[in-house]
């Protein structure tokens, strides 16, 4: 580890990740400090979406600062990206403060998950421009700091999130299940829809009124590590068949515990409602399981298909009045650096 003050052109680095979309949505957690969730998850990480972050430490900043797609961001955003420098500074030894500038290629705070992304890049950024040299393992531990599903963004293709049992959290990190290229025909259809709202109520807010107020709330969690397993043996598999079912039962969970919350819960418009109609329909009408259906905290939508059945999903999701567009993706790589390593990390390594 490398302590001490960044000199000017030493302690900069920039990072790249990818979004994630939550196949087994975490929803809760048992010590939001410490960002512990009270059950594990599972995720895939997309191809094509991303955010790229830049941090510079800078001596002669009064403050850190955020820039985010090009605009000065101030208030709780700005907040949380200081409050989560103050872990890197802790465990780096730096005392600057930094400017902060990322961008995503895909809408912001809108249910694409660009808090995982954004958190995840940020993560790898600052622990490269403060010199920390840390494992994917504890990179996945500290990016989970900012947001809970930042810590699956670490890595690419299928990703398990293990909630663990420690009060301090040293057993909680995502892992990769199969790579990218694992299940090469496996599709995202990413169902945007138009006039989509942005979140009244932030994740981190409406999870843990879902854990106080949901009836439904732990009824779910002695349900989940039965499905986990099940969804874990299906990827590995490559079984569709048994796969499909079982993430529209998860999703259909999730909205659950979602309207049951006092107040409720309800990210979905009229036009997702249709989306996930659709599907159902699709899969009743073939007599098998053609695709599957999973949203976050959010309007859009994200549905799942093989290959072969991609061009006719997307051809009779794009039909519902009110979808804006929707585009394919497939597995996605694990989080990276952008350029060469920093001064300081260069110094370190020799």
């Amino acid at each position: 580890m490398c302590r001490g003050v960044a000199r000017h052109g030493e302690g900069q680095a920039t990072f790249e990740a990818a979004p994630n979309i939550a196949l087994v949505k975490y929803w809760g957690m048992r010590d939001p400090s410490r960002g512990l969730p009270y059950n594990s998850s599972l995720s895939l990480t997309l191809d094509r979406m991303r955010t790229r972050t830049t941090v510079r430490f800078d001596p002669g900043l009064d403050a850190d600062y955020l820039v985010l797609n090009r605009e000065n961001i101030r208030g709780p955003a700005r907040e949380d990206a200081s409050r989560f420098l103050d872990h890197v500074r802790e465990r780096s030894g730096f005392t600057s403060y930094a400017e902060i500038r990322t961008s995503n290629n895909f809408p912001t705070a809108s249910g694409l998950a660009s808090s995982a992304s954004g958190f995840a890049a940020l993560a790898g950024a600052a622990s490269l421009a403060s010199g920390l040299r840390l494992s994917p393992r504890a990179l996945s531990q500290l990016a989970r700091l900012g947001s809970g599903s930042a810590s699956r963004s670490v890595f690419g293709g299928f990703v398990e999130w293990r909630a663990g049992r420690r009060p301090d959290g040293r057993d909680c990190y995502a892992r990769p299940l199969v790579g990218p290229r694992h299940w090469a025909t496996f599709r995202d259809i990413v169902v945007l829809i138009g006039d989509a709202p942005t979140k009244g109520v932030r994740s981190a807010e409406a999870m843990q009124s879902t854990v106080r107020t949901s009836p439904y709330y732990f009824e779910r969690q002695r349900e989940l590590p039965g499905r986990i397993a099940r969804m874990r043996r299906a990827i590995v598999d490559r079984d569709a068949r048994a796969l499909f079912p079982l993430i529209m039962e998860e999703c259909d969970s999730f909205r659950r515990v979602c309207e049951t919350t006092v107040p409720s819960l309800d990210y979905l418009t009229s036009s997702s409602r249709a989306v996930l109609a659709e599907v159902r329909s699709m899969n009743d009408s073939a007599g098998r399981s053609v695709a599957a259906y999973t949203h976050d905290a959010g309007a859009h939508v994200h549905v799942f298909a093989l290959a072969p059945d991609a061009r006719e999903v997307r051809r009779r999701l794009g039909r519902i009045p009110g979808v804006r567009r929707t585009f394919e993706l497939s597995a996605g790589p694990a989080g990276h650096s952008i350029g060469p390593a920093p001064a300081i990390l260069r110094a370190h390594k020799r």
